[in-house]
């Protein structure tokens, strides 16, 4: 049964990936290989790669830092024109081998895989509707779903329309990558929730997360993959197909803010100009007299060049961060994120000793990672420290593949603007409105549903009262 599997999707089990795939392209996993050490900043917890050699599937994957997992041993074991890429991280109990993707499944009719980024919110309904049908499941993850409710007919291969009406069961955030022998689906949510583009490298193409794998492997941006579409790559090039006329474009304000590369582009807009922007209008809302400006490396460095433009404070590399320790935001638990902050951040005393400094950061979430920056800065010699967040205040967790699950877990649910700057030892702290979030992404809609808990899709499961 996976009853107790399933407690882990509703308030445990979120997780934010990246997928990467090729087709049409000699040596296409080693071309995976490349676009998913480009992705991972997006997990670093696991990653695997599955691959068709004429009929033969063939799947390597691990946990660690895809260059932990792959060696050219391992590589070697892939070949193909074809291949799918997957990289993860998991909150606790989400995690393990079986969890790792891409899930490769072996069928009478054809052999298939599949990679996903985002997460399910009615995954206990769908898993109990496929179990009363005689489905069993090899790992906790929400992903296997559509694996299963896929139904497969007696024909050589997978059918659109069968993946259509499969995905028209799901509602969440998702990114979805179908392999089959011959072709490629790339199927994003009908909400826009999660970023997934489309790019060409000689007569083949490519499916990624972000703009940043492609530009890795010398591919062209083509375009984004619309929400509700499902995007069909094979030998007769690319076609098109929407498995619903509801289209929204919600994209998670996350992924400008905190997750996405700065050199990536989402659906137009550059992530560092955007972030700069964010810096900009935080100073124009929060105007401070201060000596310097300093980022939380890395997310919050272009909010920080653009708070010192507008404000004609000097921008100065106060924190320097150790590259070899992973981001603290998407370690698997608490006790590992508070020890990551301090293994991960030394200040620079001779640039902050005795002046008033202005911190800017990405967000707040739990703030315990804020508070031990502002510790770091006074034990330095920082005379003042005024907190800027380059994004709203996060009061509601999120439930479509981000690791805030709870409210009791977040600061500025707890806390008002005041408390939380009493909190976290600051001698003042601001937050960006949303007004100016959507202004700097010139956008007329986000999914900001952390900040104001305006959710685009129903919440099962009674999420809202297990907080």
């Amino acid at each position: 049964m996976l009853k107790d599997s399933l407690d882990i999707y509703g308030d445990d089990l979120h997780e934010e990936c990246g997928v990467f795939g090729v087709f049409g392209v000699e040596n296409a996993p080693n071309l995976a290989y490349y676009g998913l050490h480009a992705l991972q900043h997006r997990g670093q917890e696991a990653c695997g790669i599955s691959a068709f050699d004429g009929d033969k599937l063939t799947t390597v994957k691990g946990e660690g830092l895809v260059t932990e997992v792959f060696n050219q041993q391992k590589l070697d074991k892939l070949s193909g024109h074809i291949a799918i890429g997957h990289v993860r991280y998991s909150t606790t109990g989400g995690g393990g081998a079986m969890n790792v993707q891409p899930f490769s499944f072996h069928h009478y009719t054809g052999d298939f895989a599949l990679a996903h980024n985002g997460n399910l919110v009615n995954s206990k309904e769908l898993a109990h509707y496929l179990e009363v049908r005689g489905s069993l499941f090899h790992s906790s993850s929400d992903s296997e779903l559509l694996a299963h409710l896929v139904k497969k007919d007696k024909s050589e291969d997978m059918r659109i329309n069968n993946i259509m009406e499969a995905l028209n069961m799901l509602e969440g955030a998702f990114a979805f990558l179908i392999m089959t022998k011959n072709r490629i689906y790339a199927c994003r949510d009908k909400h826009g929730l999660r970023p997934l583009v489309l790019g060409k490298l000689g007569e083949g193409y490519v499916i990624s997360s972000e703009t940043c794998a492609l530009d890795i492997i010398g591919a062209e941006y083509v375009r984004d993959i619309e929400p509700g579409e499902v995007v069909t790559i094979d030998h007769h090039g690319i076609r098109s197909s929407r498995y619903s006329q509801y289209q929204r474009h919600l994209m998670c304000a996350m992924e400008y803010i905190y997750f996405a590369r700065p050199d990536s582009d989402i659906e137009g807009c550059n992530v560092h100009s955007f972030r700069k922007l964010t810096g900009r209008y935080l100073y124009e809302q929060c105007p401070t007299k201060a000596d310097v400006v300093i980022g939380v490396p890395d997310s919050s460095i272009s909010a920080a060049i653009g708070y010192s433009e507008a404000s004609g404070i000097p921008y100065e590399m106060g924190l320097v961060k150790n590259k070899y320790i992973a981001r603290t935001f998407i370690q698997p638990s608490q006790e590992m994120r508070e020890k990551g902050v301090r293994m991960k951040l030394s200040a620079v005393r001779s640039l902050v000793k005795g002046k008033s400094v202005v911190l800017i950061d990405d967000s707040i979430v739990r703030g315990t990672t804020s508070l031990r920056i502002v510790r770091l800065l006074r034990e330095a010699g920082a005379k003042e420290i005024h907190v800027r967040i380059a994004s709203p205040a996060i009061t509601h967790p999120c439930f479509y593949g981000i690791d805030m699950s709870t409210r009791e877990e977040l600061l500025s649910a707890r806390m008002n603007k005041e408390e939380a700057c009493r909190k976290i030892e600051a001698d003042s702290l601001e937050f960006l409105s949303e007004e100016s979030l959507l202004k700097a992404g010139n956008r007329s809609e986000l999914c900001m549903a952390c900040f104001n808990g305006c959710y685009p899709t129903s919440l099962y499961q009674n999420k809202l009262n297990k907080e």
